[in-house]
């Protein structure tokens, strides 16, 4: 499957080409969706809806930042191919070319009954549909020592922005032969390759600037992403530099020590230059405000995304337990199209199309070497189910494996387009 920026833009637009809509209860005035936060879910589905209502409906973007910086492509930033302006996204675009409503600020309460949301600010927003997608938060004490106040210390990186350039700093600031150790999540969290590609950008920059540098890996799991495409990458580019210790070696025992700068595995104690922690993760706080959340996470229906426990709430993304879609930026798009397409629908008495659901997830793992793996899945009564998918393959040819990571700039260009252009 090959996607570049004009494929991407019309097999992904190709849906919303819409009749135009007309507008329910009239002498109500307009329908009012808000849309809280502001990345891949949230301002794909805040435009999408705003722009083919042909502003029958009143869109408010709820945001506390005015720059948005992807999580995807940051291990780049990290790895030296991107620099962070690269990342940044303004809302400008979508507040003046589609009418959207942009607020910066947070939600501290949601009525459900009353249907109204409180900010920090003061405001009190009244909706007919709520659209969450708040991305992730941490679960605190997943890994013994840590907390989000020694983030400074142990940068997590797992929020793209100030997290991002304070772990590239520290990897540049590596004494020779210094040790880069990482704690890896648990599953389920936000990007399933996210934190291989980044021992691969960590790597690939030591590799130049600190080749006697040590990595080392403390991963709680068996088995993850594409490991076989990574542990090949590695053999091949980072002979010797990169150590992963598994569930099996006890990387499922770990604790840090960000005063003394040491970090635990199975007993052993490790001093460390930097040490990138990667915590266990839940939804977004606003999820549990909203009081939509089972356990860690926000049950939806396939359908439309729409919350099992409030029909007028919808979560996008990283937030929603949906079923067999990995947390991505591809996914948290795709899903809000099917979002939007419904909520449209619902307000306006409009056409709404089947659900239908793509992802891919591009992986560099050095110059020029990239990989990738992907499916396509659609809506059940149960959850979103994969229908079919594919991966690159172990020994492919360079020539291949540099279209693979061109396929992703591609992508990079015409999914930030379709967000905020």
């Amino acid at each position: 499957m090959n996607l570049n920026r004009r494929s991407f833009l019309t097999t992904t637009l190709a849906a919303s080409v819409l009749s135009a809509p007309m507008v329910r209860a009239a002498g109500h005035g307009k329908p009012r969706v808000l849309v809280v936060g502001g990345g891949p879910g949230g301002v794909t589905a805040a435009k999408y809806i705003a722009r083919d209502s042909n502003s029958a409906i009143d869109v408010t973007l709820i945001e506390p930042t005015r720059t948005y910086y992807t999580c995807f492509f940051s291990n780049l930033y990290i790895g030296g191919f991107k620099d962070i302006e690269d990342l940044g996204h303004s809302y400008g675009n979508i507040a003046a070319n589609y009418g959207v409503n942009v607020v910066h600020d947070w939600v501290v309460a949601v009525n459900r009954t009353t249907k109204l949301v409180d900010l920090a600010g003061g405001s009190t927003l009244p909706y007919d549909k709520l659209i969450l997608a708040p991305g992730i938060d941490f679960i605190e004490d997943s890994v013994d020592g840590w907390s989000i106040d020694a983030q400074n210390v142990m940068p997590h990186s797992y929020k793209a922005g100030s997290q991002t350039e304070l772990l590239r700093a520290q990897i540049q600031a590596m004494p020779e032969g210094g040790v880069f150790a990482m704690v890896a999540p648990p599953n389920p969290y936000r990007c399933p390759p996210g934190p291989y590609e980044r021992i691969s950008m960590v790597a690939h920059h030591l590799k130049q600037h600190n080749p006697t540098a040590k990595i080392i890996v403390a991963d709680p799991k068996e088995k993850f992403s594409k490991q076989a495409l990574f542990e090949e990458g590695w053999n091949t580019h980072y002979p010797g530099m990169i150590e992963r210790i598994g569930s099996d070696f006890g990387g499922d025992i770990v604790s840090v020590d960000p005063g003394a700068m040491t970090i635990t595995i199975d007993g052993a104690v490790t001093k460390v230059d930097v040490c990138n922690v990667i915590p266990a993760m839940k939804a977004g706080r606003i999820v549990q405000l909203a009081d939509i959340n089972d356990g860690n996470w926000a049950p939806v229906n396939a359908i439309d995304m729409s919350s099992k426990a409030d029909p007028n709430i919808y979560v996008l993304g990283d937030a929603s337990q949906q079923g067999d879609m990995p947390k991505s930026g591809f996914s948290a798009n795709s899903q809000a199209k099917v979002c939007a397409n419904a909520v449209r629908g619902e307000l306006t008495d409009s056409r709404v199309f089947p659900a239908k659901y793509s992802n891919t997830c591009w992986s560099l793992i050095e110059t020029n070497d990239g990989v990738k793996v992907g499916a396509t899945y659609e809506a059940t009564d149960e959850k979103i189910a994969k229908v079919d998918g594919f991966i690159s393959a172990t020994g492919e040819t360079p020539d291949i494996r540099k279209a693979t990571y061109e396929e992703s700039e591609d992508w990079y260009s015409g999914i930030t387009a379709d967000m905020f252009g």
